[in-house]
């Protein structure tokens, strides 16, 4: 047999200096294993956290709880139970849902030098494998589960890959363990328990072998995978500003197609976004990479929308709406101003900036652009509309309405942190207030 005390120490062997092991522990049989398995280890036994996700979407799921902190007890093994919202949003399914809930649970616990263990094995590397092939996934996806990867501020691994559930089954019975039975497993309504339940098994009666050979292909799937995504990465970088996160679109249409697909997908993945479907690619082609260069198109998926301005290529969360009729009194020059759903201004003392005299002297409001406002600028003659102000600063026109102005005494004195009006800039010698605006900066320019 393979699972042994031995066989996971070597596993982790190159891992041992890390400070904490968090097992992801639900209480089935496959968590309990790998959780038994390192508690066995004595090297890290006293690094061992088990971390139980409770979504609370079966009726049982308190007294899995408990029986997850019972075990972890006996095996003298720290635990902690974390409750999740795992109601499926509109759109999603509830597995993506829950998936989704228990992985954020996990970021957020996960810590540098920590390591996070998954005890998924081969079989659900072949379940993985095939729902991506009935997905119609490329590379990326029939590479199917990583062993290692970076994971939060630590590491995830999965030392239990290339082991079978047979060998799971055999060690969990010699070991006389208990562990909890999901009734949901069973219910083949979910893709992933209707290939588990129904379609691999005829596939194992024809290949017995299945589980192994699908694994062997995730292999080398993966192993082009990463060609192919460090070529692309090296082009991306070259077409990538870092101060924008933008991507040239002049340089990117220099490629064929199939690169520029490749190149995009590092754009996405780079920026930690959800990877886009096939149809928001092609229409990131169709409507925004070959648009006229006066037209301002726009594709929206997944929270974010696609934006080209300037022959450049943009990824922009969805902003919340903004009242631009409202206005706000910034009194008593406190230091922090909050915008509703804008964020927030901030002032603080500053040898450049709004002559503090005026600032703290006058009546201080913040409003959002109605149309016509003019701003005279140090160093510069006559008064100045924001409008051209935004175009030759290359302000992105998604933000231009969202900027703050402060007015002092019913007259503009600064734009956001951007500009400060001849009429209230301090001079040399006298005390200022210095503005910063904390909403999307390193978007502001190109």
């Amino acid at each position: 047999m393979k699972l042994t005390s031995p066989f996971i120490a070597t596993q982790l062997a190159c891992f041992y200096e890390k400070h904490r092991f968090i097992v992801a522990y639900s209480g089935g049989i496959d968590s309990h294993v790998l959780l038994h398995l390192l508690a066995s280890v004595p090297e890290l036994k006293n690094k061992i956290t088990a971390i139980y996700v409770h979504h609370g979407l079966q009726a049982c799921a308190d007294d899995w709880a408990v029986h997850c902190q019972q075990c972890a007890q006996a095996l003298a093994v720290d635990f902690q139970a974390i409750k999740v919202n795992a109601k499926a949003k509109q759109g999603q399914s509830p597995e993506e849902a829950a998936r989704n809930a228990r992985y954020q649970a996990f970021k957020d616990i996960v810590q540098e030098n920590d390591v996070l263990l998954f005890a998924q094995h081969r079989n659900d590397q072949l379940e993985t494998v095939l729902l991506q092939l009935f997905r119609g996934a490329g590379l990326k996806g029939l590479s199917g589960m990583p062993e290692n990867i970076v994971f939060s501020k630590g590491q995830l691994l999965r030392p239990l890959l290339d082991v079978s559930q047979d060998e799971i089954k055999q060690y969990a019975n010699q070991h006389q363990l208990q562990w909890v039975e999901d009734p949901s497993n069973q219910d083949i309504s979910f893709d992933r328990n209707f290939l588990r339940n129904e379609i691999i098994p005829l596939l194992e009666q024809r290949w017995p072998s299945l589980d192994k050979t699908v694994a062997r292909v995730a292999g080398h799937c993966a192993e082009a995978q990463s060609e192919l995504s460090a070529s692309a990465k090296d082009k991306m970088l070259k077409l990538y500003d870092k101060e924008t996160q933008s991507l040239s679109v002049l340089g990117l249409l220099e490629y064929e197609k199939k690169a520029q697909q490749w190149v995009l997908r590092e754009w996405f993945a780079y920026q930690s976004l959800r990877m886009p479907s096939v149809k928001v690619l092609t229409a990131i082609f169709t409507d925004i990479l070959h648009a006229r260069p006066e037209a301002n198109p726009v594709v929206q998926f997944g929270g974010y929308t696609v934006r080209r301005y300037r022959n450049n290529l943009y990824c922009v969360a969805e902003q919340l709406p903004v009242d631009f009729q409202q206005t706000f009194l910034w009194l008593d020059a406190k230091p922090n101003l909050q915008l509703s759903n804008n964020g927030f201004l901030s002032a603080e003392p500053a040898a450049q900036g709004i002559n503090r005299a005026l600032w703290k002297g006058g009546s201080v409001e913040v409003r959002y652009r109605q149309g016509g406002e003019k701003i005279a600028l140090n160093n510069r003659e006559g008064r100045h509309s924001l409008k051209k102000l935004f175009q030759e600063s290359g302000i992105l026109p998604w933000l231009r309405d969202r900027l703050p102005i402060i007015y002092i005494d019913g007259q503009i004195a600064a734009i956001a942190d951007l500009w400060v009006a001849k009429e209230f800039i301090g001079r040399d010698g006298e005390a200022c207030i210095k503005l910063n605006w904390q909403e999307i900066t390193s978007e502001l320019k190109i």
